[in-house]
């Protein structure tokens, strides 16, 4: 059987008839045949958990060495109640505050977005039937 040979022109050509650049050196595929990666680390919930902690005994550290260099004591007025307490503490207090504001704001938040996904999907199951 006779082989064909390609007639069309180059503006339409294919990527298989592009020529073969050489491979820069030290370069390998980051897939295998079977699709397992091979160049990149593994990651995995546990391994960010455990930097998670790793970086929030790192915050630690440095939140006691600063509750240890301010412990003079000043002056707080809230709500028209006053009184002296250390730096550190008065600061702790307040970022303690904050986040406990941020935790409610985005809690409310998750319920609101997950009540939403229920309703759209019975929505989407009534709409089905």
């Amino acid at each position: 059987m006779p082989v064909q040979r390609n007639t069309r022109s180059h503006s339409s050509s294919s990527p298989l008839d592009v020529p073969l650049r050489p491979l820069p050196d030290g370069y390998r595929p980051s897939k295998v045949a079977n699709g397992s990666p091979t160049d990149r680390p593994v990651r995995s919930r546990t391994g960010a958990a455990w930097v998670g902690v790793c970086v929030g005994v790192l915050v630690l550290i440095a939140l006691v060495v600063f509750m240890m260099q301010n412990t003079t004591p000043v002056e707080v007025t809230f709500l028209g109640m006053s009184g002296s307490a250390p730096l550190a503490l008065v600061l702790l207090i307040a970022g303690i505050g904050v986040g406990l504001i941020a935790l409610v704001i985005g809690s409310l938040r998750i319920g609101q977005l997950r009540r939403r996904i229920r309703s759209d999907r019975h929505a989407a199951s009534v709409s089905t039937l």
